[in-house]
C-alpha cells in the first residue's frame, strides 16, 4: 500500500530558526500500487505543493474492547520528546456505513497513526471525528482527518474555550514534543451538542448518543456512548491511575459522576488509564479523590489557611495512589481552593 505526502516545516527558535520538517499524511489518498497513488497527484498538487507517494506508515496500536469498538491507551506521562505526545486514550467505533473517531491526540502525526489504525479494519469513509473536551491531548491531531468529509463534533462550549487556549497550547507542545508538532492546528467543529440535549449520529445500524455536561473536569465535557455495546466514552471525566485534572469545577464534577455512576453501562473507555473500566466502580478511586480534594479544600479555609500554604497539604492523603501527583495535585488545589472560598 502506498499514501500521499506532503512536507511541513517550521522555525523553531530551539533549533536557533533553523527549519525543521516532517512529512505529512493526506488522509484518503491510499492506493494499493505505486503507480495507482501517483496518478492521484496532478489533482492534488492544485492544493498542495509537490505531494508524493511513500510507503504507509506506521499505525496507532488499538485494542478491540467491544464488537468493532476499538480504543488506544496513551502513556500516563508529561507530553515529550520520546512519547511525541502520545498520552491520552482515543478510539473509534465502526458501523455499517461509517465510522466515528473519538479524540485525536496531541498533535497531526497522532492523528494520522489513527487514520492508518482505521484503514487496517475498515475502508469505510470516517463520518465523524468527536472531541471530548478543549485539552490539547485529545484534540490536536484533528487536522489529520481534513482531506476526510468527516465532521468534527464537541460540546457547545469547546469552539470558544479552545478559541482562547489555543495559541498557548500550541506554544507549549512545539517546545515539549520539538519538530513532531509540525502541522497540527485547533479543529474548528462543524457540529455542537449543548448540554443536556442529547445527541444522536447514526453511522448505518449503530447509534452513539452524545452527551454534554455542565462544568465538571472543564466547561465541554461531552460523552459517548455506543449503543449497540454499552461502551461509554468518557473522555477526561474520569481518570485511572493518572492524577485526576480539574480545569472546571470540584463540585460540579461530583455532580456529574453521581449521574453518570446510576448509568447502565457495559464498560466505559477513560480519558486516561484502563483503557477499558468496569462500571459504575471504575470511578471509585477518582470519586474518593475528589471528594478529599474538596473536603481537605473547605477545611483549610475554614482554619485560615492561605492558598500558598494549603495548596501543600490539600489531598496529600492521595500522593501514593496516584501517578503525576506532583504535577496535578498543587494545580487541583488552586482550582479547587478559588472556587470553595466563595461558598
Amino acid at each position: 500500500m502506498f499514501e500521499v505526502v506532503v512536507t511541513a516545516c517550521i522555525a523553531l527558535a530551539s533549533e536557533g530558526g533553523e527549519p525543521a520538517c516532517r512529512d505529512m499524511l493526506l488522509a484518503n489518498y491510499e492506493a494499493p500500487t505505486q503507480a495507482e497513488c501517483e496518478a492521484q497527484l496532478p489533482e492534488l498538487s492544485k492544493a498542495y505543493e509537490e505531494p508524493r507517494c511513500a510507503p504507509v506508515g506506521p499505525a496507532l496500536e488499538m485494542t478491540e474492547i467491544a464488537q468493532g469498538v476499538f480504543a488506544h491507551l496513551g502513556r500516563i506521562e508529561e507530553p515529550d520528546t520520546d512519547n511525541r505526545g502520545d498520552v491520552a486514550n482515543l478510539g473509534f467505533i465502526v458501523g455499517q456505513d461509517s465510522v466515528a473517531v473519538i479524540d485525536t491526540g496531541s498533535a497531526r502525526w497522532i492523528g494520522e497513526t489513527l487514520w492508518r489504525a482505521i484503514r487496517q479494519q475498515t475502508d469505510k469513509p470516517v463520518s465523524h471525528v468527536i472531541l471530548t473536551h478543549m485539552h490539547p491531548d485529545h484534540v490536536l491531531g484533528t487536522d489529520a482527518f481534513s482531506t476526510t468529509a468527516a465532521q468534527v463534533a464537541s460540546h457547545a462550549a469547546l469552539p470558544r474555550a479552545l478559541a482562547d487556549r489555543q495559541a498557548n497550547y500550541a506554544e507549549s507542545l512545539t517546545r515539549l514534543i520539538g519538530p513532531t508538532f509540525i502541522g497540527s492546528t485547533a479543529p474548528k467543529p462543524d457540529i455542537t451538542v449543548p448540554p443536556d440535549t442529547p445527541m444522536q449520529i447514526d453511522l448505518g445500524g449503530r447509534t452513539l448518543t452524545l452527551h454534554a455536561w455542565p462544568v465538571a473536569h472543564t466547561g465541554n465535557d461531552l460523552t459517548v456512548l455506543d449503543e449497540a455495546t454499552g461502551t461509554l466514552f468518557t473522555g477526561d471525566l474520569v481518570f485511572h491511575t493518572h492524577t485526576p485534572a480539574l480545569d472546571g469545577s470540584v463540585l460540579g464534577w461530583l455532580d456529574v459522576l453521581d449521574q453518570l455512576q446510576k448509568w447502565e453501562v457495559s464498560r466505559i473507555v477513560p480519558g486516561h488509564g484502563g483503557p477499558v473500566l468496569d462500571w459504575p466502580q471504575g470511578a471509585e478511586d477518582q470519586r474518593r479523590y475528589l471528594e478529599t480534594l474538596r473536603d481537605d479544600t473547605r477545611a483549610a479555609i475554614a482554619r485560615g489557611t492561605r492558598l500558598g500554604e494549603a495548596v501543600t497539604t490539600i489531598a496529600e492523603s492521595e500522593a501514593d495512589k496516584w501517578q503525576l501527583f506532583e504535577a496535578y495535585n498543587p494545580r487541583n488545589a488552586t482550582v479547587a481552593f478559588t472556587e470553595l472560598e466563595w461558598e
